[in-house]
């Protein structure tokens, strides 16, 4: 769920409570410790001050795009609304939304300046998350010079995208990483990852996408596995696989891999935090991150 603060001097609260209205959000007064708080309990922040104040709270904060809260700075004439933290991860739409009490919203990020959507833009609008978000830098810049093609792939497939490509699918919170052995069924595909799933306490639904190495592109049990569970199965290349750790040994090091079923999960997830680690069913191996 969405949540949103606005914090304030106490001298602008009571127009925080105005702009608190518009937003359904909560009036945080401003205070040492009240960025840190919004930072640990809240996805979106409007900062009713100077933004020197709040760009001097916010700071020490940030960690990464994909983890902090949208940051709106609003000045304590309600003439314009900044977002300057988290522009196409929330806060220029924030910024826009402040606009019925005739605040004008202030969009600096390039894509927008430009008329043109932006790679977390689409996602958002098509309700899907972006697997691959190394690939934003990329592809945003390319939508600043040209228009990039966007392909549907709607039935089963598979899709071997390099680092100018971002992959989007649906949303999902989990990513399951699989080793197999070579020939493995189908159907014991099926049973590994389902005991998986019930051990670490997810829901299928909650899976965003399912992830192996390429090397395994060939294991049709494997892909028909997946493809069974209405899932989206992803390659990783060596080097991505390996630039992760692996926390449990594995007999991978034998084909030049850390690992196979950790090191997938664990590459595409979006916290890089493990829930459940590498289980054997089998024939296969299964890790889940998130």
């Amino acid at each position: 769920m969405t949540r949103t603060a606005v914090i304030a001097l106490e001298r602008f609260l009571p127009d925080a409570r105005r702009i608190a209205g518009v937003l359904d959000a909560e009036v945080v007064p401003y205070g040492p410790e009240a960025f840190r708080a919004a930072f640990a309990g809240y996805s979106r922040i409007v900062a009713l001050m100077s933004a020197g104040i709040a760009v001097r709270g916010i700071a020490p904060l940030l960690t990464d795009k994909w983890q902090d809260p949208a940051v709106v700075v609003v000045g304590p004439d309600l003439r314009y609304a900044i977002p300057v933290v988290g522009g196409h991860h929330g806060a220029n739409d924030l910024a826009r939304a402040l606009a019925v009490l005739g605040i004008e919203p202030v969009i600096t990020t390039a894509t927008e300046t430009r008329g043109r959507e932006s790679v977390e833009g689409i996602a958002a609008r098509t309700g899907c998350d972006i697997v691959n978000r190394d690939s934003t830098r990329a592809v945003n810049a390319a939508v600043l010079d040209a228009d990039v093609p966007l392909y549907a792939v709607t039935g089963p497939g598979i899709v071997v995208a390099g680092p100018g490509v971002s992959l989007l699918v649906r949303n999902g919170e989990y990513v399951v990483g699989i080793g197999c052995r070579k020939g493995v069924g189908a159907a014991e595909v099926i049973e590994a990852i389902g005991r998986a799933l019930r051990e670490a306490g997810v829901a299928p639904e909650k899976v965003l996408v399912y992830a192996t190495t390429a090397k395994k592109r060939g294991e049709a049990g494997l892909i028909e596995g997946v493809v069974n569970l209405g899932g989206n199965l992803v390659f990783l290349d060596d080097e991505t696989i390996n630039a992760q750790e692996a926390p449990t040994p594995s007999r991978a090091s034998l084909i030049g891999l850390v690992g196979v079923a950790e090191p997938s999960a664990l590459a595409a997830s979006k916290r890089k935090e493990l829930v459940l680690a590498r289980q054997t069913y089998g024939s296969v191996t299964v890790a889940i991150a998130r």
